[in-house]
């Protein structure tokens, strides 16, 4: 239902790493997760999927088409097109109920309860509630059962507090050990919720700063709107109003950008409320009218209603009674709607203010006592007090006949004796001072002045109790928020040091791989003994590994007193010939070879260049380093980027390396032509024979690559194999223990590095020859080796072994990860078309063996590398015998190292598979076979085949 960012990291990265219709799953994945994240490339993923869609079975594609059309309908309801959004819902539910998918079903009623929420039909958003709770309570997900449980709780506690906390507080555990984050950030949010109507605010705070949290976490960036600006209100009820302003700028600032209707409108008029506290009432006014505005389609909405709640308020308390009666009507109107008491209760007292200042007092009166009246009924006690002070205010202004029975010398008064009434019967509640004045004020009207007195000074007890109680809510306050910094900067600190470690992981592991690549790149540079082609090799290395604008390469000229440009490259054209004095004080150039150090420049877009040589760009990164053979300096070679801070510590490395192969390298190159100087002095014959030589040496050179290299698909053949294979053998033995010395090799511990060895065949390969010709035998062969090196690295061996058959060496491969790359190899070669010379598409699989070296089956010695390609060769044997089109890995384990272990296990399975039996080959088998009196074990990872 909900996922944490990692999960969308490990989808990125699967998406970006598959191909065809293996890419459905984590697309559809993606887009579903994305949907409040980024609503807009969720529905591009979504549409982007149609075509592969088109390719699952009919059943299935229906279903994903639906989750699709929830996508769609869950944008749809963010931007406030309500009636579209529905229509979306209904139709994804009516696919989901067809084929009976309750999971489905549930979140087709989950997007239509909050459709409905934003409708202000609570009755229809309750009954999707409770239908989409009774689908996945059938079909068994916590997950989605906590969070609509929780969300249903909420909604119950704005109606009835104490009837909601009946029946769902003993539902829920926020503390239970594996909670996922979503279900304890909605757990937390009904909590949290009920504690603030309790007027609890600093538990609720709390509470909900954890339900925050979690929706950020898990996407839910809807949700976290909300609840930021229900903080906010807390922190209003705690008199904090400067953190309460602080949290309603934070929702403001997530809702804003979003450009979503309900959470721009919410977070507006949230803060407009705040604002009026404070007493700003115009800053207040104009939020409030654009969030009226903004609300306006779905009027129905909770939302609106407080809004509406809010303006009536403020214009109350600007003195425009008419503006006020107005929107305390629409209120009441609104409570109807949404059988919420609250709602109904404020308006009704607001619209008796009203229409008392607009001396109409019998409509105030009858307000007022309704008012009175659906307190009662609920057993509001707070409401009720207010009820009472507003209509003893209305017989304090006008002139009105009291109640019947009077039990007071005055009508405010009665009124007033039944408020203190109600009052002490709630537990711990503290009578505010401006009740006790009214009444003080009513005995003093009627002329019993010691009880007037006697309720004066309890007025004043009650300040002085409400003052302290007011510090320590600004104290609990405080609190929350000290707490709340601490844990956040703490998690900061954590983060930022997993971080750290990672970065600093990764950077040795980029280090130790750029240093392993230079080292290649140094044996080609230094092997050419022609200075323009050790330029050529170092222009290609440095724009291949540094961002690269300009590359050039200054050589000291033979009078050893200036420097000229004998290599220049800008944006890919040839700079101008340059020459520079050694002793010029403007030239970067030369300044490197009188300090014999690196230099390196940091400019900003702007800065006056005056050492910019004239026609090239105004580059902002600028690296020099010289060209240095022991205390003998022969240049300087400089790199320079358009982009600023673009040479940091792991680019200069690079650099300084490729400028040491580069020295090494031309220093070589001079001392070749004092070579062929020298043998030009010599005599014509001497000087022909020693070309000769030279001649006979590349043509040597040039059939030995011959002899190396498939001729037809460009790969090595078998005669590179085996000079090459002893030494990645010997390679990956290094540091493994001797089991002939102490029994055992521990793979898991040693330094060493396994070798897998891959048998490729193409399946049926007879059938292209036959029926399209050789010519397009040869063209399918030539594709199977470019996709061969999609799925291997440039470092393996890839071997045209003979006919349709290739060997793969994948060198430093760990053995856990080669079903992985077999899997690779199978899907790209089954998931495309093999075109043909005459434009015919053709679609081949393949057949995959593998084998893992070192392996150990038997004492009392490994086996050879020779014999675990022949293993591979059985892995290849069983899936050719076992249906084609999938892979099969044979490797040991520690134990299964018994004399004649291996070849029992092939007999067993050769003739499982004569049998017909080939259920036996899984996707990992672990077959025992009995050696002696001792059973041994070897494992057999194999893809599933479909018995024949």
């Amino acid at each position: 239902m909900f996922a944490v960012e990692q999960e969308l990291a490990q989808l990125e990265e699967e998406l970006s790493s598959q191909y065809g219709l293996a890419r459905l799953k984590p697309m559809l994945a993606l887009a579903w997760h994305l949907r409040q994240r980024d609503p807009a490339r969720a529905c591009t993923l979504s549409l982007d999927a149609a075509p592969l869609l088109a390719l699952l079975p009919e059943a299935e594609r229906r279903l994903e088409q639906a989750r699709c059309q929830l996508i769609d309908g869950e944008a749809a309801w963010l931007d406030g097109q309500l009636d579209a959004a529905r229509a979306l819902a209904d139709a994804a539910w009516e696919e989901f109920h067809r084929q009976d998918d309750s999971i489905g079903s549930a979140d087709a009623r989950w997007l239509r309860a909050w459709i409905e929420v934003d409708r202000g039909n609570a009755a229809a958003s309750d009954a999707e509630l409770a239908g989409a709770a009774h689908d996945v309570w059938r079909a068994g997900d916590r997950l989605r059962a906590d969070v609509i449980d929780a969300a249903a709780a909420l909604f119950a506690v704005f109606r009835n507090l104490h009837s909601a906390n009946e029946r769902w507080g003993k539902r829920f555990d926020p503390a239970e050990k594996g909670l996922h984050p979503a279900a304890a950030g909605w757990i937390n949010d009904y909590l949290g919720t009920a504690a603030f109507q309790a007027s609890d605010f600093g538990r609720a705070i709390g509470l909900l700063m954890n339900t925050f949290e979690a929706a950020l976490a898990t996407g839910q960036v809807r949700r976290a709107i909300n609840v930021a600006t229900n903080i906010g209100n807390a922190f209003t009820s705690l008199n904090a109003h400067h953190a309460a302003l602080e949290w309603m700028q934070r929702g403001l600032d997530l809702a804003r950008p979003t450009g979503w209707p309900m959470s721009i409108g919410l977070a507006l008029m949230q803060t407009a409320e705040t604002l009026r506290q404070l007493g700003q009432r115009e800053a207040a006014l104009e939020l409030l009218h654009e969030a009226l505005a903004t609300l306006a389609p779905m009027s129905g909405s909770r939302a609106y209603a407080i809004a509406l709640e809010y303006e009536g308020d403020l214009a109350l308390d600007g003195g425009d009674y008419p503006a006020a009666l107005a929107s305390f009507a629409r209120l009441e109107a609104r409570g109807e709607a949404l059988r919420q008491a609250d709602f109904q209760s404020g308006a009704r007292r607001g619209q008796a203010h009203a229409l008392s200042h607009m001396n109409r007092p019998h409509d105030a009166l009858d307000k007022a006592a309704a008012a009175l009246a659906l307190a009662r009924e609920h057993g509001d006690s707070y409401n009720q007090i207010a009820a009472l002070k507003v209509l003893a205010e209305i017989h304090a202004r006008h002139s009105l006949p009291g109640p019947a029975p009077l039990d007071a010398p005055s009508p405010a008064l009665h009124y007033l004796r039944q408020a203190m009434a109600v009052a002490a019967t709630i537990d711990g509640y503290t009578v505010p001072g401006d009740l006790y004045d009214a009444v003080a004020r009513e005995y003093a009207s009627v002329g019993d002045y010691p009880q007037a007195y006697d309720i004066a000074l309890r007025a004043g007890a009650a300040r002085d109790k409400t003052h302290s109680q007011e510090a320590t809510n600004r104290a609990v306050a405080m609190q929350v928020q000290y707490q709340t910094e601490r844990a956040k900067t703490e998690g900061e600190h954590h983060r930022q040091l997993a971080a750290a470690e990672a970065k600093r992981a990764e950077v040795l592991q980029q280090t130790s791989a750029t240093l392993e690549h230079l080292s290649a790149i140094g044996q080609e540079i230094t092997t050419h003994l022609d200075a323009a082609a050790v330029f050529r090799a170092l222009d290609r290395h440095v724009h291949g590994l540094l961002d690269a604008t300009h590359f050039s390469i200054f050589l000291i000229d033979a009078d050893g007193s200036s420097l000229s440009c004998a290599f220049g490259v800008e944006a890919g054209k040839a700079l101008p010939a340059t020459r520079y004095s050694l002793t010029d004080e403007h030239a970067n150039s030369a300044r490197c070879v009188r300090e014999r150090c690196e230099i390196l420049l940091d400019l900003n877009a702007g800065d006056d260049m005056p050492n910019l040589i004239p026609g090239t760009l105004p580059t902002l990164s600028l690296l020099f380093a010289p060209l240095l053979i022991g205390e003998r300096v022969l240049g300087v070679m400089t790199v320079q980027s358009l982009q600023a801070n673009a040479y940091r510590e792991r680019e200069r490395l690079i650099f300084r390396t490729l400028c040491a192969y580069g020295a090494i390298a031309l220093d070589n190159a001079g001392a070749y032509l004092q070579v062929a100087a020298t043998l030009k002095a010599l005599s014509a014959t001497q000087a022909q024979l020693l070309e000769k030589n030279l001649e006979l040496e590349q043509a040597y050179k040039a059939l030995e690559e011959v002899s190396l290299t498939d001729q037809l698909t460009g790969l090595r053949n078998r005669r590179f194999f085996l000079q090459h294979v002893d030494a990645d053998v010997v390679m990956s033995l290094r540091g493994y223990d001797d089991p002939l010395r102490n029994g055992a090799v521990e793979r898991e511990n040693a330094p060493g590095k396994d070798l897998v060895f891959f048998m490729v065949d193409l399946d049926h390969f007879k059938e292209v020859n036959d029926l399209h010709g050789h010519a397009a035998g040869d063209a399918v062969l030539v594709q199977m080796q470019e996709r061969l090196r999609e799925v291997f690295r440039e470092s393996d061996y890839l071997i045209r072994w003979g006919g349709e058959e290739f060997l793969v060496l994948a060198r430093a491969t760990h053995r856990d990860d080669a079903k992985v790359v077999a899997e690779r190899i199978r899907q790209a070669v089954a998931n495309r078309d093999f075109v043909l010379p005459d434009g015919t598409a053709v679609r081949k699989t393949c057949s995959i063996g593998f084998a893992c070296f070192p392996f150990v089956p038997e004492e009392p010695r490994l086996l050879s590398w020779s014999e675990v390609v022949e293993l591979a060769d059985q892995g290849l044997y069983l899936v050719k015998r076992s249906g084609r089109n999938a892979w099969a890995g044979i490797y040991s384990t520690p134990e299964a190292r018994h004399e004649g272990v291996f070849s029992r296990l092939i007999h067993h399975l050769e003739q499982a598979l004569t049998d017909g039996e080939a259920r036996l080959v899984t996707n990992v088998d672990e077959v025992q076979v009995a050696a002696g009196a001792k059973p041994r074990r070897l494992v057999l990872a194999t893809d599933k085949v479909t018995p024949r």
